[in-house]
């Protein structure tokens, strides 16, 4: 897994990362964003979604757990999840997350409290506050995303 940095001035650069990102996806593919409260993750999903052909504004998962964004709205089905809320690793396992993988695009927030249970093929996009209000991204890319990071 290659890791590589980039720093993101302002929230619209995160959204523009989200666009550029939402070029690249596939049905099976996991972006896990992580990163302390206020960094951008949703901002970042948002971009993606919007990327994907959404209209309006995307709510942020936090209190429903799970979002899912269906054809038309998006040219491939997306369930954007929050697991802020969650406690402990079993919670997760009634979400069924894995059925998501058949037929759309899995974007997690907080994907620490799956513990070890995070899929070996995800995207993970650490995003942290830079000394100078901007954020710094830090991308592990897996092999199933090492053609496609080049082209973002």
């Amino acid at each position: 897994m290659a890791e590589q940095t980039l720093v993101l001035d302002g929230a619209e650069a995160q959204i523009a990362l989200g666009r550029r990102l939402a070029r690249h996806v596939r049905v099976g593919d996991v972006i896990a964003l992580e990163g302390g409260l206020g960094v951008g993750k949703t901002t970042l999903a948002r971009g993606l979604l919007e990327g994907l052909g959404l209209e309006g504004e995307a709510p942020s998962p936090s209190f429903a757990i799970v979002q899912p964004y269906d054809v038309p709205d998006v040219r491939l089905p997306v369930a954007h999840v929050d697991l802020y809320r969650l406690d402990d690793v079993a919670e997760t396992a009634e979400l069924a997350l894995d059925e998501y993988l058949l037929d759309s695009l899995l974007i997690i927030e907080w994907p620490d409290r799956l513990g070890d249970r995070l899929w070996s093929h995800a995207l993970r996009l650490n995003i942290a506050f830079a000394p100078d209000g901007a954020r710094r991204l830090t991308a592990d890319v897996p092999d199933a995303w090492t053609d496609r990071w080049s082209q973002i």
